[in-house]
């Protein structure tokens, strides 16, 4: 008996890509939601190479980086930029610099960017990049001198029109500051070439909020969609970057009581409910750690390691980083009588951990859509720069939960037209498959 072509795909990706088990995690989860949706035309696809060619990027670009550090000494990393795909417009994904960084993250992003980007409504393609750099520790010339020599090779294959990358962990507005400042110099011309940038020099109001609010008004239609009202409800975050930051901070302006974040060395419980403008301080301004946290709430708990999950809540936000959420933090999350997870990390929750949250009905927003706040207002500060325009802070925020808003009940209806309500997993994929799918086909094969 031959095999359906879906498992066709997912054994050729095994086989071919044994050294990359975040992108083939990705890569399964997707074209399995995506079933039913090749069925309906399986032969049209598999004569037409559809799912070889949306698995397969248009091109990986690997680069040396060369830098100086403050003692005058040479390093050398490896820079990323994976193209995926750019049917419905220019490539859109952030770049991350991070000792973890290799190319299978790189992939896994890049692939999840595609229908993210789609989700969005908004015409961008999706790409991801970045090194293995660690900005942590690092003085500022250190970090300019990456960045500069980042560009150096990247600027050869972004411009407004063709690929437009952003920030990411690790990449923040200093980063972005020193590698627009490269661009502009070598390329002589002022463009939207990247976002994420400084307000002084073409970037967007409630950029910054954009990914953590954008997280919250998905979360909150999903639970109202649901009969539940987020005021008065409980929320476990992981995380204390600028996702959990403004998800927590956005959490707190609806009514919920956020009891946890963390970060790489551990996690703090304040049962009188986080104080955000003190992870602000401690991670925006001074760059410090959670220990940090227990000088500004003494009544606060400071626990090394992992842990966050433990703590009885209604809501569970994980915004650190993939495979974060195991299995026995499901468990432990379901046991607790969590009513929804929303991912506010790429891919933050093991594919075991999926499968036992929905089958004990946590309703579970995917990170392609909840997260999806962040590239959303990227695409709405490339619109400003095409204008020459600046938008006001309401203007940005209320396009952007419009944009949320309509991402649930589009994953939503996906799932439902295939008989899968509620898997918003599933409802996601589909929902941006289909416009992807739609261009592709019109597009031909290239």
């Amino acid at each position: 008996m031959s095999k359906n072509y879906v498992d066709e795909i997912i054994e050729m990706l095994n086989d071919k890509y044994s050294n990359q088990p975040e992108f083939i995690q990705a890569a399964t989860e997707v074209l399995d939601s995506l079933r039913p949706v090749i069925e309906e035309n399986e032969d049209i696809y598999r004569r037409d190479a559809l799912l070889e060619r949306l698995v397969e990027p248009d091109r990986q670009i690997t680069f040396r980086v060369p830098w100086i550090d403050r003692n005058g000494n040479a390093h050398v990393n490896t820079g990323y930029r994976v193209q995926f795909n750019n049917s419905i417009g220019p490539y859109k994904g952030g770049l991350r610099l991070h000792p973890s960084v290799n190319i299978s993250i790189i992939k896994f992003l890049g692939f999840e960017q595609i229908f993210k980007n789609s989700l969005t409504g908004l015409p961008i393609g999706g790409a991801k990049g970045g090194s293995d750099f660690d900005p942590k520790g690092k003085t500022d010339r250190e970090i300019m001198s990456f960045c500069k020599n980042f560009m150096l090779e990247l600027y050869k294959y972004i411009g407004q029109d063709t690929d437009v990358p952003a920030g990411d962990i690790g990449t923040g507005a200093r980063e972005i500051g020193y590698m627009f400042g490269a661009y502009k110099r070598i390329r002589r011309t002022h463009e939207g070439v990247l976002t994420g940038k400084g307000l002084a020099y073409g970037g967007s109001l409630a950029r910054t909020e954009a990914t953590g609010y954008g997280l919250l008004y998905l979360t909150e239609e999903m639970l109202r969609c649901n009969g539940f009202n987020v005021a008065g409800k409980t929320a476990v975050v992981s995380g204390s970057g600028n996702v959990a930051i403004y998800a927590m901070e956005k959490a707190q302006q609806l009514g919920i009581k956020v009891l946890t974040c963390s970060d790489s060395n551990g996690w703090v419980y304040d049962p009188e409910g986080i104080d955000v403008a003190a992870v602000k301080e401690i991670k925006e301004k001074n760059r410090a750690r959670l220990t940090e946290y227990k000088k500004y709430r003494p009544g606060s708990e400071y626990h090394e390691g992992r842990g966050v999950w433990k703590i009885k809540a209604d809501i569970a936000l994980p915004c650190a980083t993939q495979n974060e959420l195991h299995i026995d933090d499901a468990k432990q999350l379901v046991a607790n009588g969590c009513i929804a997870v929303a991912e506010g990390a790429n891919m933050p929750t093991t594919a075991d951990a999926v499968k036992y949250l929905q089958e004990n009905g946590v309703l579970l927003a995917p990170a392609k859509a909840a997260n999806a706040g962040g590239v959303a207002t990227s695409a709405l500060e490339m619109s400003q720069n095409s204008e020459r325009l600046n938008w006001t802070f309401e203007e940005v925020d209320a396009k952007l939960k419009d944009i949320m808003v309509n991402i649930f009940h589009n994953m939503s209806d996906a799932a439902k037209k295939y008989g899968m309500e509620k898997n918003y997993v599933a409802g996601a994929n589909i929902a941006g498959f289909e416009k992807v799918l739609a261009a592709m086909m019109e597009q031909g094969v290239c």
